[in-house]
């Protein structure tokens, strides 16, 4: 079955050009115009990644992001104005997987798709080095990669795909230092350059969610300079 791609964008020229790049390519689209509509149709019929403008009517993407990561996990690449890079940072902090800044190439686009798509489908499937059932146990952390889950003492903590694999890279080696660069290539891939601050960002949001299952969760930590480190049992 061919990937859905859900565009939502008010910009409808963007809409009918990126549709028609998508559709060449094997996909599926679903488009909106706003904010709205997209959160009623998103969270009715899924879509396997979305790509959210940032300033839209009704409801920007912002808000559409915050509203979708209470129900979902589903893949988000954000589209930036040039040099806002508060909207890149807090888009990233929010949840998305990934950003490209207008006006972009929809070549670059269709690659980022890809690639980020191809991680989701990674993220379920067994790891080389992972037990035959695919699950991977640090003491009081289950991370599930054929179902795509993460537990902590039990509670579900809904990750997005770069959170994820991110937690996944660090859990699999405790007590190992992991600079960022090696955690980019963890998370996005050695075809995609992101900023050392996405890293952060990513890492503060997930320690945000563990700790909305357990005040006390402070099994990552940071080594200033160096990069980040789960702690051993």
């Amino acid at each position: 079955m061919p990937a859905t791609i859900a565009l939502v964008d008010d910009d409808r020229n963007i809409l009918t050009s990126v549709s028609m790049t998508l559709e060449q390519e094997g996909f599926q689209v679903r488009t909106y115009t706003d904010g709205e509509s997209a959160l009623q149709g998103l969270l009715s019929r899924p879509a396997d990644l979305a790509v959210l403008d940032i300033k839209m009517p009704r409801m920007d993407g912002m808000e559409l992001l915050q509203r979708l990561r209470q129900r979902s996990s589903m893949p988000v690449i954000f589209l930036t104005s040039k040099d806002e890079e508060l909207d890149q940072l807090m888009g990233l902090r929010l949840g998305a997987d990934d950003y490209i800044t207008k006006p972009f190439s929809q070549r670059l686009l269709l690659e980022r798709i890809r690639a980020l798509l191809r991680r989701n489908e990674a993220s379920r499937a067994e790891g080389s080095g992972a037990p035959p059932s695919g699950v991977i146990t640090r003491g009081d952390l289950t991370l599930d990669e054929t179902k795509h889950t993460c537990l902590w003492k039990g509670e579900q903590v809904q990750l997005t795909v770069t959170e994820f694999l991110l937690v996944k890279a660090l859990a699999q080696r405790p007590g190992m230092v992991k600079n960022r660069d090696q955690l980019i290539d963890a998370a996005y891939g050695e075809a995609i350059y992101v900023d050392d601050r996405t890293i952060d960002s990513h890492v503060k949001r997930v320690r945000k969610k563990f700790r909305a299952v357990d005040d006390d969760f402070s099994m990552i930590e940071t080594l200033y300079g160096i990069g980040y480190r789960y702690k051993e049992a």
